[in-house]
């Protein structure tokens, strides 16, 4: 017989910042210069790599998605804290704790399966240097690129879809600044 989700709770109340209100506006300022400061690095290498005909090469052309995915960390989980930091509310709706962990999620397994894929670029290299042009051209660049960014959303679907199927009982209290599974799994109602 299949469970069904008997989800009781609508939003989650983030408990990861601090109790004092006067340290809010100097977390904010820290929190917006370095979330900028790694939108700017980041876009910026992006637009580097496209631009300068000297980095297209494989390693420039992994390190300008990886750099792409650190952006996206950092845009997924920044404005949620800015927002906190701002109105004092500390709340989250079920519906944006779940997509917030669904987008975190895609970030985080496309960047393991792209490190992976650095690893091998980087092995190949080495291992046959004079064959690394035939063996990593264009094509099979992309393909690589493209292989990691549908296993890191495959994984993302599946957890996302396990994690929001639990049941969430009375307690809404997560003890983190953004939804993550481990404090997920804590609220769950089995998880006691």
């Amino acid at each position: 017989m299949a469970k069904n989700n008997l989800t009781t709770v609508a939003e989650f109340i983030l408990a990861g910042f601090t109790d004092h209100p006067n340290l809010e506006t100097p977390l904010f300022l820290v929190f917006l210069s370095l979330y900028l400061v790694t939108l700017l690095g980041n876009l910026g290498m992006v637009v580097l790599i496209r631009v300068d005909g000297q980095l297209h090469t494989p390693m420039y052309f992994f390190l300008s998605h990886l750099s792409l995915l650190d952006a996206c960390y950092s845009s997924v989980i920044t404005p949620q804290i800015l927002a906190t930091l701002t109105t004092g509310k500390m709340v989250i709706s079920y519906g944006r704790c779940a997509a917030q962990f669904f987008f975190f999620t895609i970030c985080a397994g496309t960047e393991c399966f792209l490190l992976a894929v650095m690893a091998y670029d980087r092995y190949v290299a080495i291992s046959n240097p004079l064959l690394y042009t035939v063996a990593m051209d264009p094509r099979v660049c992309w393909s690589l690129v493209l292989g990691a960014y549908v296993c890191g959303m495959s994984g993302a679907i599946l957890r996302t879809t396990c994690t929001f199927s639990l049941s969430f009982c009375e307690d809404n209290q997560i003890n983190f600044f953004f939804c993550d599974l481990p404090p997920l799994l804590k609220l769950a109602c089995g998880a006691q």
